[in-house]
């Protein structure tokens, strides 16, 4: 009896302590799901002293101690020369190349990101100035993506040189985005194009007949809902849906033939995908080279900087426990307000 006494004790304050605990993870939990996101801030870093410590870090390594002790004394040398009037005119007067890093989801909410490093590039770029966008996309939704394409034609309006690398993929709504570019760049085994407009929903409508579920919905608008997931979708609905899929279509042959006019679009736009070095013989692109090997091409001439819109994790973030709330939230806003992706 003593020791099923213990034992009871034991497990009546193991059961207090675990559910202790869960009471204190609930309202982390809870705290964390009200805190708003963390405002973000610009940061700018220079690529070019990035690149100069690589090189300075380089030689010291590869070089013996005569050939460092020769190019110490040559650089001492050079920074002793005095600039004329006409040199500092020129230095002041010298290009730089600003780089913004795009990533896109489905949803394109990278693009929230991009008009502020843009907005933030614009507000001091001048006319000789240049910007690079190291682009990765395999598309997306149409709105997010139309949106993000504007931001970039927002450089050219201003008449600042653009140009796109793709290192690995811009298809679809990416490549929407990547042809507004003055010079598009590619990785030669990079995935080019896509052209065209997907649209899938699955219906239930069956299933729920089998087990004697009614679905009811109720619109204003012959079209407001063509095709739904869980009621009996029509042809006339299906037919509505096509047009809406074509009419989308045209739009971005439209908008991709402004952009690159020499290009043969009903050839190109047939949804497919090409790999950079097929991709720029049809004209889809314009040289085959990855973006670091164009940054290199542009140090030590100009000035490099790195422009990127941060924003500090929310406490549900650090703890890693919005993961499935943010992927649900995103589902539901597809399936929602997006009938139609690129």
């Amino acid at each position: 009896m003593e020791f099923l006494y213990e034992y009871g004790l034991f497990l009546a304050k193991a059961v207090t302590l675990v559910v202790a605990i869960v009471v204190v993870l609930i309202a982390i939990v809870a705290s964390a799901s009200r805190q708003k996101p963390g405002k973000g801030h610009l940061e700018i870093v220079s690529l070019t002293e990035q690149l100069n410590d690589i090189k300075h870090y380089a030689r010291s390594v590869l070089l013996d101690k005569a050939a460092m002790k020769k190019l110490a004394k040559e650089q001492k040398k050079e920074g002793k020369k005095a600039k004329s009037e006409k040199d500092k005119k020129e230095e002041e007067e010298a290009s730089r190349l600003f780089v913004i890093d795009f990533t896109g989801s489905m949803d394109a909410h990278e693009v929230e990101r991009l008009r502020e490093e843009v907005t933030a590039v614009l507000c001091v770029a001048q006319k000789q100035d240049e910007v690079l966008v190291r682009l990765e996309s395999g598309g997306g939704v149409v709105h997010g993506y139309g949106l993000a394409a504007s931001q970039l034609q927002r450089i050219k309006e201003k008449g600042i040189k653009l140009t796109v690398a793709v290192d690995k993929v811009a298809a679809s709504g990416g490549y929407m985005m990547a042809c507004v570019a003055d010079t598009l760049l590619s990785a030669r085994f990079a995935y080019i194009g896509s052209i065209g407009v997907l649209a899938q929903i699955p219906n239930v409508n069956k299933l729920l007949k089998k087990h004697d579920i009614e679905f009811e919905q109720h619109t204003a608008g012959d079209y407001k809902r063509t095709l739904t997931v869980f009621g009996e979708n029509t042809e006339e609905g299906r037919e509505k849906f096509r047009k809406d899929l074509e009419n989308i279509h045209v739009q971005f042959k439209d908008w991709v033939k402004s952009q690159r006019e020499a290009l043969d679009i009903e050839k190109v736009a047939t949804g497919e995908v090409w790999l950079g070095s097929e991709a720029k013989e049809m004209g889809l692109v314009d040289d085959i080279m990855t973006s670091d090997d164009y940054i290199l091409s542009h140090h030590p001439a100009r000035e490099i900087f790195a422009v990127k819109y941060a924003t500090k994790k929310s406490m549900a973030e650090k703890l890693g426990i919005s993961v499935s709330a943010a992927a649900e939230s995103t589902v539901m806003r597809l399936l929602s307000k997006s009938r139609h992706w690129f």
